[in-house]
């Protein structure tokens, strides 16, 4: 694991996972909670986020223009990815069209056909990250893959993801059970 992966890895085991009884959005329950935002929103955190983004987008080989996703947990992601890149444009998908102003539903970077990622920062049943490839397929963006920061394995959620960016490929950076391993590690 690079090194970078690994400081993201336990700050997100420090930071944003907690034990407990949590209510999730999907209507279920879980015995533990991630709030990715505590670490993206983190300086350091951010600039761990973008590193670790842009090296698998590199290593998969995607070539993107552009990365974004749903607003409001992709936000801070695409921006440093963006930032980190210096060549990777942003852009942010509102879960509805604006009742004003230009009535868009992307935001930032807008060139059709363009080769986008869409990242979101936690999946629990995929509806976020499945919103926002809808979205950009819609506006007429090239989606060549979608990623998320943690997964969690007791939604089932990555048939659906994974369906709706096909052909385009859906990976995780790190599993719930990683982060959830580390923060015990960490925390004995």
């Amino acid at each position: 694991m690079s090194t970078a992966r690994q400081e993201l890895l336990e700050m997100l085991a420090r930071k944003s996972f907690r034990l407990g009884e949590f209510k999730l959005s999907s209507g279920a329950t879980s015995d533990y909670y991630i709030d990715c935002r505590t670490t993206t929103l983190d300086a350091r955190g951010a600039q761990l986020t973008g590193q670790v983004f842009l090296d698998e987008i590199r290593e998969q080989g995607w070539e993107a223009d552009a990365i974004g996703g749903l607003t409001m947990g992709a936000d801070p992601i695409v921006v440093a990815v963006a930032v980190t890149s210096g060549t990777v444009h942003g852009f942010l998908v509102r879960k509805a069209e604006k009742q004003h102003g230009t009535g868009r539903r992307i935001e930032g970077f807008a060139e059709k056909g363009a080769r986008v990622v869409i990242v979101d920062d936690v999946c629990t049943t995929g509806s976020s990250t499945v919103q926002a490839i809808e979205a950009a397929r819609e506006f007429g963006f090239e989606v060549v893959g979608a990623m998320c920061l943690v997964e969690r394995q007791d939604a089932h959620g990555r048939p659906s993801v994974e369906k709706a960016a096909a052909p385009a490929p859906f990976i995780a950076i790190f599993a719930a059970n990683e982060v959830r391993k580390e923060h015990l590690a960490i925390s004995t």
